[in-house]
């Protein structure tokens, strides 16, 4: 599989942060350790549950001019030089990256990146959210409006895809992963929205032995991975 030329390091849950030779890319820092690095910095959030953002992001400004935010508009700020309100299918350009919003399975948006010529796809918490306990008009309202998500995505190429395999979802955990891969083939894939479950990246490769995707493993905090 070809390089991307990248760095990625998982920090906790579902923030990760991307570095290419010009950017640094934070998705939804909430806690954990990072360094913010001396590039040109971009700062994403997908929605404001305390699991996907914090205030704390703000600090890494002081003294800082080379750093952007891009949040979405259910955070109760105002858009200024430096911070980017976005919501569901808006387009925007931020210090040369392109990004595109699509809507979530629950609050707030997703992004899509591109970055010197990579697309990189962060779901945040859109997700084929499959419930036992949901009644099966919900499960149907939830699988038509993740399939819906996806849809917008077809015939796009997905280098890099960052997507939740959460554990509290039991045996249907892999779903919206295992659809996701099917239909979009991203090159490589992280998972989100763990917490402190690693085993659960392993299990998700072991059930999905996708032959188009490369899937991590995530294995501690602050992993961090050469593509």
């Amino acid at each position: 599989m070809d390089k991307l030329g990248l760095k990625v390091e998982y920090i906790y849950h579902s923030c990760y942060s991307v570095e290419s030779s010009n950017f640094q890319l934070v998705f939804d820092y909430f806690k954990g350790n990072i360094v913010i690095k001396d590039k040109d910095v971009v700062v994403f959030a997908s929605h404001s549950h305390p699991d996907h953002y914090s205030e704390e992001i703000f600090r890494w400004s002081r003294g800082k001019e080379n750093i952007s935010y891009v949040l979405s508009d259910d955070i109760n700020l105002e858009t200024t030089n430096m911070i980017q309100m976005v919501a569901p299918y808006e387009s925007h350009q931020v210090n040369g990256l392109m990004i595109s919003t699509l809507s979530s399975t629950d609050m707030g948006v997703s992004y899509l990146v591109e970055m010197d010529g990579i697309n990189i796809f962060f779901a945040g918490d859109l997700h084929w959210w499959y419930w036992n306990d949901d009644t099966d008009e919900e499960k149907k309202r939830m699988e038509e409006a993740f399939k819906g998500e996806v849809l917008r995505l077809k015939g796009l190429r997905i280098d890099l895809a960052f997507f939740p395999v959460d554990p509290r979802l039991q045996e249907n955990y892999h779903l919206g992963g295992q659809y996701f891969i099917e239909e979009l083939s991203p090159k490589y894939f992280f998972p989100l929205h763990f917490g402190d479950n690693y085993k659960v990246t392993e299990d998700f490769i072991n059930k999905i032995n996708s032959d188009t995707t490369r899937i991590i493993p995530i294995g501690n905090k602050n992993q961090v991975t050469d593509i």
